[in-house]
């Protein structure tokens, strides 16, 4: 990413941000376990991996919505 595309959008936490490295700072910072109880659905619970959640929640709005929501609240208690 370059400094261009940082201004464009400075406030703005999921600027940039792939669904792919949202996983994997949510599988890391809560386990695929909690992530299955606080975004309730099966490719977190069966058998979970990057790959087979990205396939879902790339077709899935309403599920990314809630990664999303989830991965903000995570960044946020990092800080």
């Amino acid at each position: 990413m370059n400094a261009k595309a940082l201004n464009l959008q400075p406030n703005n936490p999921m600027h940039g941000v792939k669904l792919a490295d949202m996983l994997e700072v949510l599988v890391e910072h809560y386990g695929w376990e909690h992530m299955a109880f606080k975004v309730n659905i099966n490719c977190f619970k069966q058998d979970p991996s990057i790959k087979s959640s990205l396939v879902f929640l790339r077709r899935t709005p309403w599920a990314r919505t809630k990664v999303e929501a989830l991965y903000l609240e995570c960044i946020q208690k990092k800080k």
